[in-house]
């Protein structure tokens, strides 16, 4: 019965000491949400490339030019 109130009660320090991190380095907290979510959309972005199949490089080209064909 004692390891399970040991439990409990590591349960609720780790609870408490995750939110105390999270109100004092509210900015480091930010700052890592903001880049998983960037590296989630990393990660979408070349799974939707790799299903788009090949790319024409005179298109390529074209849009990294600036020509108006290439729309």
């Amino acid at each position: 019965m004692e390891t399970l109130i040991d439990d409990i009660k590591l349960k609720n320090l780790m609870k408490q000491a995750i939110m105390e991190a999270i109100e004092e380095k509210k900015e480091v907290v930010h700052d890592i949400l903001v880049e998983a979510i960037e590296d989630v959309s990393m990660i979408r972005a070349i799974q939707n490339g790799e299903d788009s199949g090949l790319a024409d490089k005179s298109e390529i080209l074209g849009i990294l030019t600036g020509s108006e064909d290439s729309a």
